[in-house]
């Protein structure tokens, strides 16, 4: 029996222990800016949003398209009394009852050129009067038509200039959405790291400061320390005690929004790989410039901005003159009392109509509303010039301050090693008597501030690097354009 537990709990160990380890999730940046960018709530949303343009786009395209319409009357039953004007001029109401259905079929084309639209239909018409028994048809076998508008806006023409440029523009959107989405989840990974570093430097310090204590007792029991020594010990070890219980908290924090934003649901612990520094990349602010200029969205912006302001004039000047629109249309028609009967030689039918619409005497209202869109329009001018001169601004800044912290980034380094090795000396140096509490104290302060520096510095230069990957949608380190998946 004593065998057979013994074996029992050793097989039980052994099943236990790889389901502990693998409750640890070792993640890197690019990996968690990966994740963020493809299961994270954000980039639903941004998927959906690109989804919608989409749509939009291809209704649009259908405006240019053929239309195919029926449209009809089934029932148009009437049971009322309506009034009928007699031959001395008296109005007399009689009682009706009638049935007045009909269906066209009718087949149009937008004309983009000229902003008309022709058309091809077919119409049926039934009339039944039910006091009177008798049934009536007619009917538009076939009928040709075109409808153009003169001087007159013209929407279709300046549609084909904007919308183009709002669909590449909402698509350039999406992939800043998802580089905007890597630089938020590039924040909550070093919120994460420096909380996992600050864990594991109180509990190193608690760790020496427990071993310095035991030393430093024992120091004391022979006379070569003094109870003051032994005291700022036992203070040191409270704070790297208080400093464990603050840095979990914060650990489980950053855990919980990290997780949050990328989409991660396993409840597992999460470690946090220190990311390295790209080697050998350049960025030259004249490609960094031409680059955002060319793939960003704001570039397709400033010319949208532009186009719509020149349509806004155009509509402005286009509905205050002279406006006529011309119709006509040309096809056969019939009637009968039975369907066979409109198909039985029908009569040509032929249609002209010019529609005036003149304004005379408007109050200046006109002259005003194409001033105002002209006030609009060097508005607009004047706000894209300095939409562009901001925009340049920002890409110079942010190459510089990248080339800046690269530099800052090396040195905070040779400082978190400096420190590391001064506190190990200053360690060593107490323990053998040669270093007071307070310099020791300084030495242990310096360590773990050029450690939280070192990260801090590290966070900086990868945040402003995915800043510039969202600002110019240019991957540096591969020299090529950033392109969703």
């Amino acid at each position: 029996m004593k065998y057979l537990i013994y074996i029992l709990s050793l097989y039980l160990l052994i099943v236990t222990y790889p389901s502990k380890a693998q409750g640890v999730t070792k993640l890197t940046l690019e990996e968690v800016v990966e994740m963020a960018k493809s299961q994270s709530i954000a980039a639903r949303q941004a998927s959906t949003t690109k989804e919608t343009k989409f749509w939009e786009w291809r209704t649009f395209q259908s405006n240019y398209k053929p239309q195919l319409v029926l449209n009809g009357k089934l029932p148009a039953f009437t049971r009322s009394f309506t009034e009928v004007i007699q031959p001395d001029g008296t109005i007399q109401f009689q009682p009706v009852r009638y049935n007045n259905s009909s269906l066209n079929l009718s087949l149009s084309q937008s004309v983009m050129q000229t902003g008309g639209q022709i058309y091809a239909a077919t119409q049926l018409q039934r009339f039944d009067d039910f006091a009177r028994k008798n049934t009536l048809y007619n009917s538009t076998p076939f009928a040709v038509g075109y409808e153009q508008p003169i001087l007159r806006f013209n929407p279709f023409k300046w549609d084909k200039k904007i919308e183009p440029l709002k669909y590449d523009e909402s698509r350039r959107v999406y992939t800043e959405s998802l580089e905007k989405i890597a630089l938020k989840s590039t924040e909550y990974f070093f919120n994460l790291l420096l909380a996992q570093v600050n864990l594991q430097i109180a509990e190193t310090n608690q760790s020496n400061t427990q071993t310095i204590l035991k030393i430093a007792k024992e120091k004391f029991e022979i006379g070569k320390t003094t109870r003051n020594e032994i005291l700022q010990l036992q203070l040191e070890s409270l704070k790297a005690q208080k400093a464990i219980a603050t840095a979990k908290r914060d650990l489980e924090i950053a855990t919980l929004n990290l997780k949050a934003y990328i989409g991660m649901q396993t409840d597992s612990k999460l470690e946090l790989i220190v990311p390295a520094t790209i080697s050998n990349i350049s960025i030259p602010n004249q490609l960094a410039l031409e680059q955002a200029f060319e793939n960003r969205s704001d570039a397709i912006s400033f010319r949208r901005l532009i186009l719509e302001a020149d349509r806004a004039v155009a509509k402005a000047i286009g509905d205050n003159g002279l406006n006529m629109t011309l119709t006509a249309s040309l096809g056969f028609s019939n009637r009968g009392l039975t369907i066979p009967d409109l198909y039985n030689k029908p009569q040509s039918q032929e249609s002209i109509q010019l529609q005036l619409d003149i304004p005379i005497l408007d109050w200046g209202r006109s002259k005003s509303r194409t001033k105002t869109a002209e006030a609009q329009k060097k508005l607009t001018e004047y706000t894209v010039e300095q939409a562009k001169q901001t925009f340049r601004q920002e890409i110079y800044t942010q190459v510089t301050l990248f080339e800046m912290l690269k530099n800052q980034l090396t040195l905070t380094a040779q400082a978190d090693s400096i420190a590391s090795e001064k506190y190990q000396i200053a360690q060593d140096r107490y323990v053998l008597g040669n270093l007071s509490i307070t310099d020791l104290s300084i030495a242990f302060q310096e360590k773990d501030q050029a450690k939280r520096d070192y990260i801090n510095a590290l966070q900086d230069y990868w945040k402003t690097h995915y800043e510039l990957r969202y600002l110019t949608l240019y991957d540096f380190e591969k020299q090529r354009k950033i392109q969703p998946e």
